[in-house]
């Protein structure tokens, strides 16, 4: 990253959102491609992100979102606060979250309890170890669900690694994302917590090992500066940094057993 003290007035052009808490972070359970909504909570931390940004000054040309409701209705909430919802949304899903197989579903601490807290940790957190995938003929297979119908089936995920996500999200970031910035425009992704992560990964150039230590807090936007050859000029958490740590704690506690 480069030295601040010679940049001032740095301004974000880049601005990621992981989702308010959702109904199944509340029951701690594995969500991945299930679409499920968001708490009261979750709502309230949409709120609270659209409101530090609004305060921050920071303002958008055009944002990015998945096809999953908890990430469109994070993003609404934003662009209301910030008096912007006439922006122009880009929805995809392959900014979608992590597929998290055949642990979708389940409950964290009681599958920790059953697996050990290192397998759920490996499978929750490894680069490129997936959990067990769906059955083909499973019903939540996403080859079933019409928002994916005009997906070929073949790329379409049982089970996804950090690895399979990155390989996922990063046409989407090179295709679409990165050169919208390139071309002068601030953009807002709401998204998801290993959709995030992936693109954290291939900004700061994060090793496998360092990533799997890596959390994205909900609702805390995380801004970035990037010059035209997609360089970091500046990161920070408009909450702060200790703020989002002791968040970030909070999600990496979750798959613990006890």
């Amino acid at each position: 990253m480069t030295d601040r003290t010679n940049l001032p007035n740095l301004v974000p052009n880049l601005v990621l959102v992981r989702h308010g808490q959702s109904q199944w972070n509340l029951e701690n359970r594995f969500t991945g491609w299930i679409d499920v909504p968001l708490t009261e909570q979750g709502v309230a931390e949409a709120h609270s992100a659209g409101q530090q940004i609004r305060e921050a000054g920071i303002e958008f040309d055009a944002a990015w979102t998945s096809v999953l409701k908890r990430a469109i209705h994070t993003l609404w909430i934003i662009l209301d606060e910030i008096d912007a919802p006439w922006l122009p949304v880009h929805r995809d899903w392959r900014l979608n979250e992590r597929h998290y197989g055949g642990l979708q579903g389940l409950n964290k601490a009681e599958t920790a309890a059953q697996h050990g807290d290192e397998q759920v940790h490996i499978w929750r957190r490894s680069y490129d170890l997936p959990p067990p995938p769906l059955n083909d003929d499973h019903a939540d297979h996403p080859r079933f669900d019409r928002r994916y119908a005009q997906i070929a089936a073949e790329r379409l995920p049982a089970a996804e690694s950090l690895k399979l996500t990155l390989e996922r999200v990063l046409p989407c970031w090179q295709s679409e994302i990165a050169p919208a910035l390139q071309s002068g425009q601030r953009l807002l992704v709401a998204a998801h917590g290993n959709s995030i992560r992936a693109i954290v990964k291939h900004l700061e150039s994060i090793s496998d090992d360092e990533i799997t230590q890596l959390n994205i807090p909900t609702g805390m936007p995380l801004a970035y500066t990037l010059d035209p050859d997609m360089n970091v000029l500046d990161r920070r958490y408009l909450a702060g940094e200790e703020a989002a740590a002791e968040a970030a704690a909070a999600v990496a506690a979750q798959g613990r057993a006890s």
